[in-house]
């Protein structure tokens, strides 16, 4: 397979219908898992996870044992298996997020899944209650296998990226909320003083410097990798990092290299690799964190 298929263009006009109902859909299976899960710091008992089908959330527990719902972009289908053996699914095409939820919630109440999740969407302007959400029905079957090959070709680099550091570091991991996927290392101290909020407070709670690769929006025109560091120490925004094209937002605070200047360079995963360490390099030795007790030496 070419860099080009491990890599594909991914405008973010093409696909925003499609983003947008996608979005709602994965925000209903979180909150699936968010509600049947015991809470883990951070909120990492609410992701999914990148694997060779697509999107799972991994092992939810209920009364019986555990279940797992799966997005199967390579098929487009739904999923649900137990550890009991039992199975449900349905397929992925164009329909309202009302549908999908009702859907979803009839595949859950044929195994024996009961589970009630908050309607509200998280982290979106102007959200709509998934049960009422008829605007959003949009499903391109190749945009979606594009988003979910970049997300298996960045997971990859990202794995090595956390492979890199001994000290505490998230996996790599799929935030319905802001539809990103992200890694996360943490220096070991609190960040006072902690941010305000359901979501940031316990997300927060500890100095880090997270990085991650979104379709784009809030400003930015198109699929993006960012990096930012909290607390964020003075001077972070004149650092100089890697590869050419990587540069601070001020509208954003974080470290922004679009998308396409990664596909487009001749080792994407070099590209991506110097973005990963530079910013976290200028995060890290700017904030002073004790990085002889943090990363992995270089064998």
């Amino acid at each position: 397979m070419s860099d080009l298929q491990l890599w594909p263009a991914l405008p973010l006009h093409e696909w925003q219908d499609t983003y947008r109902t996608l979005h709602m859909w994965t925000q209903i299976v979180g909150k699936i898992r968010m509600t049947l899960s015991p809470p883990l710091n951070h909120w990492w008992h609410v992701t999914l996870y990148v694997n060779s089908r697509g999107l799972t959330t991994g092992p939810v527990p209920y009364p019986l044992g555990i279940f797992e719902i799966q997005f199967d972009f390579e098929n487009h289908a739904l999923r649900i298996s137990t550890s009991e053996g039992t199975g449900s699914s349905r397929p992925l095409t164009a329909e309202p997020v009302a549908d999908f939820y009702a859907g979803v919630m009839e595949c859950l109440a044929s195994l024996g899944i009961a589970v009630k999740i908050d309607l509200d969407p998280q982290e979106v302007k102007d959200a709509v209650p998934f049960d009422r959400d008829f605007a959003n029905r949009s499903y391109d079957a190749v945009q979606v296998q594009r988003f979910w090959r970049i997300l298996i070709s960045t997971a990859k680099v990202m794995e090595q990226f956390r492979a890199r550091y001994i000290g505490k570091c998230s996996p790599v991991h799929f935030f319905w909320g802001s539809f990103d996927l992200a890694c996360t290392r943490f220096s070991g101290r609190l960040a006072p003083p902690p941010r305000p909020g359901v979501i940031t407070g316990p997300a927060y709670s500890h100095e880090c410097c997270s990085a991650g690769f979104w379709p784009g929006g809030n400003g930015v025109d198109g699929p993006a990798y960012y990096s930012y560091t909290i607390r964020q120490p003075a001077g972070l925004e004149a650092a100089p990092v890697r590869p050419d094209g990587a540069k601070w937002n001020p509208q954003l605070s974080e470290f922004i290299l679009l998308y396409d200047d990664v596909r487009r360079a001749d080792s994407p995963e070099q590209a991506l690799i110097e973005f990963l360490e530079s910013t976290y390099n200028a995060g890290a030795s700017l904030a002073k964190w004790d990085r002889g007790v943090l990363e992995r030496p270089s064998i």
